[in-house]
């Protein structure tokens, strides 16, 4: 059977950050990689692609949905083949799942599937943004329900808050879910047993609805340049009125990451290679389209 470890958290928590150094730790080992973004722009997967054949992507929704779940149980029985292969075995299946999935349903459905003959749910891992959680927490159930169904809480980004607000946040997924562990880390960076035997929790869920009113989404790209300034300027009032900003920015020389959320402020940093597109997504609450749209149609203004 193929062990397989589930990676949860809200949108920006560092589940990507993650995934890199789990990526990178197990090179000498054939694991499989699965990444979903709720947005239809499949940011991350392209900033793993260094991972090689094993890494697959399913973006626009959730894996857990009625919309998208019947191509994710697809994906998981094609990579179960792949051990009938010439190839070396895979020994393993890491999902970064979309940041607004409600978990629950997992183990009912590989159960359901049958695909539990293929697969053993080894770990459930929520990663956690102290800036984010306790502000989303009494509003967003699928949050509660990502720390309900893991063995292990990652409480990320401990280099950007103080030690009042971290215990805090600790104590709050204590309360959600006595019987996890809980561990710190900056840049993700933490070391567990990826596929070991944990205790977890015994939850159940359905399957969400296609659309969750809860979420709103957009994309926005062109293959003239950005002008990085202007990008800065126009973004710098709207990211506490959004869950999450990413993609590439092109500004005609060199292609750019950008990551942007409330708790994190907006970063931009080099990219290996050259895109000569811009391409981002924003995910936002119900309400806020008219800001983004305005946002993304001032930014195609902004050109160098």
């Amino acid at each position: 059977m193929i062990p397989l470890t589930l990676i949860t958290g809200f949108l920006g928590s560092g589940k990507t950050t993650l995934l890199r150094r789990i990526i990178d730790a197990n090179r000498h080992r054939r694991l499989a990689y699965l990444v979903n973004e709720f947005s239809t722009l499949d940011v991350d997967s392209r900033r793993l692609a260094d991972a090689g054949k094993d890494l697959f992507s399913l973006p626009g929704g959730s894996i857990f949905c009625r919309c998208l779940v019947t191509s994710f149980i697809n994906q998981l029985r094609a990579i179960a083949e792949l051990n009938d292969t010439p190839d070396a075995p895979v020994q393993g299946l890491v999902i970064e799942a979309s940041g607004v999935a409600d978990p629950r349903v997992v183990g009912r459905m590989l159960q359901e599937t049958r695909l539990d003959e293929s697969y053993r749910l080894a770990r459930m891992v929520c990663v956690v943004d102290p800036g984010t959680f306790p502000k989303l927490l009494h509003t967003l159930a699928n949050i509660i329900a990502q720390v309900e169904s893991a063995d292990l809480a990652i409480v990320n980004k401990t280099d950007l808050f103080d030690e009042t607000t971290l215990a805090d946040v600790e104590q709050a997924v204590r309360d959600i879910q006595p019987a996890i562990k809980v561990v710190r880390a900056s840049y993700a960076a933490v070391d567990f047993d990826l596929f070991g035997l944990a205790t977890r929790p015994n939850v159940t869920g359905d399957y969400a609805p296609c659309r969750d009113d809860r979420y709103d989404r957009e994309v926005f790209a062109t293959d003239r340049p950005v002008d990085i300034r202007g990008l800065m300027a126009e973004s710098s009032g709207l990211l506490n009125e959004i869950y999450r900003l990413k993609g590439v920015v092109w500004d005609g020389t060199e292609t750019h990451d950008l990551n942007g959320s409330p708790a994190s402020g907006l970063t931009i940093s080099p990219r290996t290679g050259n895109t000569r597109r811009t391409e981002l997504a924003a995910v936002f609450p119900p309400g806020g389209r008219d800001r983004i749209v305005g946002f993304f149609n001032r930014l195609g203004a902004h050109r160098s």
